[in-house]
């Protein structure tokens, strides 16, 4: 990936992309540059057009499902039961609530 990130940075310069220009923007970074990998990189490329490579790669892109799946049945009986417990976790706060309203045995600070 690095690879082709380097050539198309390379690109971007607004001349032909070379092994040399490569090699530099790799270097920059520290990565050392391996000469099979950058071979197999221009002989792959060789001949394409960026633009249509870009394009090409959205399309590909647009069909990779990128989303939570759809709730169906199996999703809703854990929300049901989900749903069904917080009546009684409200219910248990309640009963709290009131005990610790007996322990002030009635009287406010502000009463």
């Amino acid at each position: 990936m690095r690879y082709i990130a380097a050539f198309l940075l390379s690109a971007m310069s607004g001349q032909e992309p070379t092994k040399e220009s490569v090699k530099k923007i790799l270097g920059s970074v520290g990565i050392d540059c391996e000469e099979d990998r950058l071979n197999k990189l221009f002989a792959d490329l060789k001949g394409k057009s960026i633009d249509e490579m870009i394009e090409a790669g959205q399309k590909k892109l647009a069909s990779v499902p990128s989303g939570a799946p759809a709730a169906g049945p199996a999703a809703a009986a854990p929300a049901a039961a989900a749903e069904a417990a917080k009546p009684e976790a409200k219910k248990e706060e309640k009963k709290e609530e009131s005990e610790s309203e007996d322990d002030d045995m009635g009287f406010g600070l502000f009463d």
